[in-house]
């Protein structure tokens, strides 16, 4: 399959934005998944509420959420426009938050479902060895909860590559800067002649949307037999 200069920029983009949206989430991920798995607590439920909310929420008010709030001028972007120099609005940066917060609660969600699955007693029993509670996390929780982490990072990737919505309206679509593989295809069907473009992206967007699924359905039965065997 041949693509154009252009083509090859909107997917190697798309790659980037997923990496930087996949890994820069990662460590808050993690964190929370382990206080929503593991402990009780005042405002538990709206926590998961707000973890979960870009799920249901459509696409262009999140964006529109993240414009106010980390745009030139909004409260957050503005502090760190001034103070650090970062800013977001109209960046591929912009385009990496935006798709790190739609992929959120897919990441949190298959991390929690690992979390829950591993049996405490395990951990229990290394404490009463003398270990401490970072050492029983490095030895024994996080062995157990791999799987699952890495498949919340796939399936977070996977949704940062299909990301539209949020994007397009935090960061609009810029050629060689924002324009992602879904706004290259949104773009190559508003002109004439663009369909086959379109087409092209739109079947190695396919294709990388069924290799990570593929790859998190595999560690997830994966996950299932460790922990059964176990």
């Amino acid at each position: 399959m041949h693509l154009t200069p252009e083509e090859w920029t909107a997917v190697r983009l798309s790659l980037k934005v997923a990496f930087w949206a996949m890994a820069g989430s990662l460590p808050l991920g993690l964190a929370i998944a382990m206080l929503l798995a593991r402990r009780e607590f005042w405002g538990k439920s709206i926590l998961n509420g707000v973890v979960h909310l870009p799920l249901v929420l459509p696409p262009v008010v999140t964006g529109y959420l993240l414009l106010l709030t980390f745009g030139k001028r909004g409260p957050v972007g503005a502090f760190l426009a001034d103070y650090f120099g970062i800013v977001f609005s109209f960046r591929w940066t912009g385009a990496a938050l935006a798709c790190a917060v739609m992929g959120f609660p897919l990441m949190v969600r298959a991390m929690r479902l690992s979390i829950e699955a591993v049996d405490q007693r395990l951990e229990a029993a290394a404490s009463t060895l003398g270990a401490s509670r970072a050492w029983v996390f490095a030895t024994i929780t996080l062995p157990l909860i791999l799987p699952g982490i890495i498949a919340g990072m796939v399936l977070s990737f996977a949704k940062a590559m299909g990301e539209f919505g949020a994007t397009i309206t935090f960061v609009s679509n810029i050629p060689g800067e924002t324009q992602t593989l879904p706004s290259a295809i949104y773009t190559f069907t508003q002109v004439p002649g663009g369909e086959t473009g379109a087409l092209r992206l739109t079947l190695i967007s396919i294709v990388i949307a069924m290799a990570a699924l593929i790859v998190s359905e595999y560690l997830a039965r994966r996950a299932g037999r460790r922990l059964i065997v176990e």
